[in-house]
This record gives structure tokens, sequence and C-alpha cells, in this order.
């Protein structure tokens, strides 16, 4: 018979992967390689990502998960990528790999048509987003609590890569404060920040620029490692309800 406190640890184990898994895509951004044999993937800076070609991008399907559609389509004077989700939750994504000195600010836009009702971005059950650019780190993982080391061996024997060191998000929430940072309620090694809140600019187009290494450090306490990936996601699996919002153009410099 199997010793109650051990299936519980994982049970919530598991229930920690779904949720990593979910948020980042973790069997699937590029794993950091030796620096004497640099991975494909690196990119040189500036970089730019534009959501409406749809050919620079790879859509993550996520388990159990409904896709949530995206397509091109006009809107106002250009074309953009409208996602629309319905009860669902998958991403596109990009795998990259910046060295850490390299990183400086990142630019991007988005529309946001309507609010999830009841998503709650600190709530485990509700942490649904009409928005998400997803940013894929790595770093020391000596640091890891015994949680996190655990979860990370889980990770790699189900995918056959770690649990990514730190996932910063930026999100639009519906009511937590602007600029506020939400630590995931099933690992701490996922963080989001409040880029924008409530509902006063529903329906506009809005531009960041934002400072990567100082958002990071913000987030988590620390200078960020190397970047080894980004997604855009737009989600309402919690919820059971829909939304639709636009993503315009991604940079790095």
């Amino acid at each position: 018979m199997i010793n109650p406190s051990i299936a519980s640890v994982r049970w919530a184990l598991h229930a920690a992967l779904s949720s990593v898994l979910l948020l980042t895509g973790c069997a699937h951004f590029a794993a950091p390689l030796p620096e004497d044999k640099p991975p494909q993937v690196l990119r040189q800076l500036p970089l730019q990502f534009s959501a409406q070609d749809k050919s620079q991008w790879q859509t993550m399907r996520l388990p159990g998960k409904l896709l949530t559609a995206y397509r091109v389509a006009p809107q106002g004077p250009r074309d953009a990528l409208l996602a629309e989700a319905a009860s669902s939750a998958s991403m596109l994504r990009q795998a990259l790999h910046i060295h850490p000195e390299q990183l400086g600010a990142l630019q991007f836009d988005w529309r946001v048509d309507q609010l999830i009702p009841g998503a709650d971005m600190r709530q485990r059950d509700a942490e649904d987003s009409p928005v998400r650019l997803i940013m894929v780190f790595e770093g020391d993982r000596q640091r890891f609590s015994a949680k996190n080391n655990m979860l990370s061996e889980l990770t790699l024997s189900l995918t056959g890569e770690p649990l990514p060191y730190a996932t910063l998000m930026y999100v639009w929430c519906n009511d937590c404060p602007a600029e506020s940072v939400i630590v995931n309620p099933r690992t701490d090694r996922i963080r989001k920040l409040a880029v924008e809140s409530g509902a006063d600019r529903v329906g506009q187009w809005l531009n960041y620029r934002r400072d990567i290494r100082a958002d990071f450090k913000k987030a988590f306490g620390e200078e960020p490692g190397a970047l080894l990936g980004l997604a855009i996601m737009t989600d309402t699996d919690n919820t059971r309800s829909t939304t639709r919002a636009w993503y315009g153009t991604i940079r790095l410099d």
C-alpha cells in the first residue's frame, strides 16, 4: 500500500507539473547547450517578430486542452493576429538563446476586446488571461527548493527536459494592482507581472516598452539568465468562458 503522505506529494507534483506544462511549454523550448556548441536558435538583436506572420511561430498544443484559435485578420489599417479562446488554452512560441548581457528592452502591442468574467490570476482554478507574453530563462538550479527540484526531475522524466529555471509572464488582470507581481500558486518559478489591470483600456491598441532585466529582477529578486524562448497565449480553460484579443509586433532590442 502506498503511504498516504507519499501519494499526496505525488498528486501535488503532478498537479504542479500540469500547470507548468500548460503555462510554460517547458518541454518545447530549447534546452541550453554548452558554450562551445552554441544552439541553432541563437539570435542576434535587435530581433522582431510579427504576430500576424504565423510562419514565424510554432503552435503548442497543451495536453487535455482545447486549442485557442489564432488567425490573421484585418484590424483597422493593418493585419494582426486574432486569438479567440472558448474554454481553451494553447500558445504560439519561439525558441531562442539570447545571452543575459544582451538583454535589453522588449516592445510589444496588443488589444483586448473584453475581460474574462471570474478570472483571477492569483487563484489556481481561475488564472486565465485574455493576453499573455511569456518569457523563459535559464539560471542556477542549485537555488531550487526541494519541491522545485522534485518537480524538475518529474518534468525531465516525462518530457526529456527539466523545469525551466524561471518563467516571467506579462499579463492583463481583471482587478489586481497594475505593475504587481503574482507568484504562481503551484510553483514560484512562474511569476506574472500585471502590465495592465481593469477594463479602462479595453478595446484600444496598447503599446509597451519593458526593461527585461529590471522586470525580471523585480519579479525574482535576481539578475536574469539567458532567454531561452518566448510565447503568446490567450486562455479561458479555467473559467470555461470565451474571449478574444489581438497581438501585433514583438521586438527585442
